[in-house]
């Protein structure tokens, strides 16, 4: 009797056991697993308001925060709506009128509206500007006003008309619409604690560490995949490979040349693009000793750019012979830089007599989009080139951040610099020889002339086609003799990510929209 009744409750055991775990079972289907995303890059941002930084590390983490006017179409550059529903521009060319998206909140609950768009706007332009607004006047240069035309309707009246105006306002800097009630409750700490309408809201930023954003549960369109996005900071390009291979980070960028077959050989996918960027070595043309021409000439021909480029990139980048990537509209494939010519560097610079000359370079010690190998190694390989001329110099490297601070206030003879470009313009590009952006600093040369400016200008004012194309053809002709910078090479856009991961792409702006990503 006593092994039935043993039985029995043996019997009655099991089955409510069954029954919790099938009821656990069912709750655990219910409250689905959070999904973190970790994505690991280089260096820290400079900060985390669109309208002070000019940086691909902050811009990576600004567009998931916040949104503009228009975005561009996923794998170009094409324009779209975005916080504007539809847009319509005067005759002339001379007034953008925008429909605004009604019932949009940023982050901290405020409505997004006609006075949000107005004051992002105005505090980058005169009299608000400020000078560490980096691409205030890039952006909004043309703008005369910004009018609030009613609650969802918003009026842009340009000095004249200006081509790229559209594309500008689709860039992950200084066109954002930022929460105006945000910059008014954190004032300069707004940087850190930013507030937008996107995908994403941010939750911390541990300086050097890592930024850390959530899913907006309240984003007007769909909602984002994955709950949480970490940006990792890690410094070194083989310790984020490392990290990628453990399974401790789930995306990386910046990834070097030589770390590609032991990512492939782990099973690791690899993003392959074609780069919509340049690689260059600047001259500070603002004094001495470069401020001569001649002596920029002579240091091109002492550099063999063919064999740089096929040693520090192993194919994964090309030797650029302009300022612009060659698909880029305007193009000149006439133009060729000053050629690789040992003997003819030197006779240069006996007749400059420098045979002695010595220089300082500065550089960058992180990875960056057109220079994954990172700046150091660059400016060894240059160095080497310059000490068979006689030419001596010796390399300081910073951090990026303080890098760009070193850059601005015009440390170095010689600087190494890059740039992914915003929209697909040429306009994008050379005008970072703009006479006007030396004091914005992205003009990082400092060099001014007066023919290059007209004909920027002009450009800028003509409707895309032929005639447009040939006036940046012409100004990429000025640039080849000028000499400002040593064009070295395009970079193919490049990440790794973990086989869990699904939909990543790099934007050809280089832009991580992470919105659509999935974990699996």
């Amino acid at each position: 009797m006593k092994n039935k009744v043993l039985a029995s409750l043996i019997i009655a055991l099991i089955a409510a056991t069954t029954l919790l775990s099938g009821c656990g079972k069912g709750t655990q289907t219910g409250s689905k697993k959070p999904k973190t995303l970790i994505y690991a890059q280089g260096a820290d941002p400079r900060g985390l308001d669109p309208a002070y930084v000019d940086d691909g590390e902050s811009a990576k983490i600004i567009v998931n925060v916040y949104e503009g006017l228009v975005k561009y179409k996923p794998n170009s550059t094409e324009i779209e709506p975005s916080l504007a529903t539809e847009w319509t521009v005067s005759p002339d060319g001379k007034e953008y009128t925008f429909k605004l998206r009604q019932g949009v909140k940023f982050h901290d609950g405020t409505p997004f509206n006609a006075d949000a768009v107005v004051f992002s706007v105005e505090r980058q332009l005169p009299p608000k500007a400020t000078d560490d607004m980096p691409y205030a006047s890039f952006t909004f240069g043309p703008v005369e006003k910004v009018q609030k035309v009613d609650d969802y309707t918003v009026k842009f009246i340009l000095k004249q008309p200006y081509t790229p105006f559209l594309a500008n306002l689709a860039m992950s800097l200084a066109a954002p619409i930022v929460s105006p009630a945000a910059v008014q409750k954190y004032g300069d700490k707004f940087i850190e604690n930013p507030v937008g309408t996107g995908p994403f809201k941010f939750v911390k930023w541990d300086k050097g560490q890592s930024v850390t954003l959530a899913k907006n549960e309240d984003y007007w369109g769909e909602k984002a995949k994955v709950d949480t996005v970490v940006f990792k900071i890690t410094k070194e390009n083989s310790v984020r490979a490392s990290e990628l291979i453990t399974g401790s980070v789930d995306i990386i960028d910046g990834v070097d040349p030589n770390d590609i077959k032991k990512l492939e050989d782990n099973k690791i996918q690899i993003f392959k693009g074609k780069g919509m960027n340049i690689n260059y070595m600047a001259f500070n043309t603002s004094r001495a000793p470069f401020n001569d021409p001649k002596l920029r000439e002579a240091v091109s021909h002492a550099i063999d750019r063919d064999e740089l480029v096929k040693y520090l990139y192993q194919g994964y980048a090309s030797v650029a012979n302009t300022y612009l990537p060659d698909f880029i509209p305007g193009y000149n494939d006439k133009v060729q830089p000053y050629k690789y010519d040992v003997e003819k560097a030197k006779a240069l610079l006996k007749e400059a007599g420098k045979e002695n000359l010595e220089i300082k370079m500065i550089t960058y010690s992180n990875p960056r989009p057109y220079n994954p190998v990172n700046g150091q190694k660059l400016a060894e390989a240059v160095q080497n080139y310059l000490a068979k001329v006689g030419i001596k110099a010796t390399i300081e490297v910073y951090p990026w951040t303080e890098y760009k601070q070193k850059a601005a206030q015009g440390e170095g003879d010689i600087l190494f610099y890059g740039w992914v470009g915003d929209n697909g313009d040429a306009d994008n590009f050379l005008s970072l020889l703009d006479s006007n952006e030396i004091k914005s600093s992205l003009n990082a040369a400092k060099y001014s002339n007066p023919k290059v400016d007209e004909l920027l200008a002009k450009a800028r004012r003509l409707p895309n086609g032929e005639e447009r194309n040939n006036v940046y053809k012409e100004i990429q002709e000025i640039l080849a003799v000028d000499a400002p910078w040593l064009p070295i090479s395009n970079a193919m856009d490049m990440a790794a990510y973990s086989p869990k991961v699904k939909g990543f792409t790099l934007h050809p702006t280089g832009a991580v929209y992470l919105k659509d990503v999935d974990k699996e």
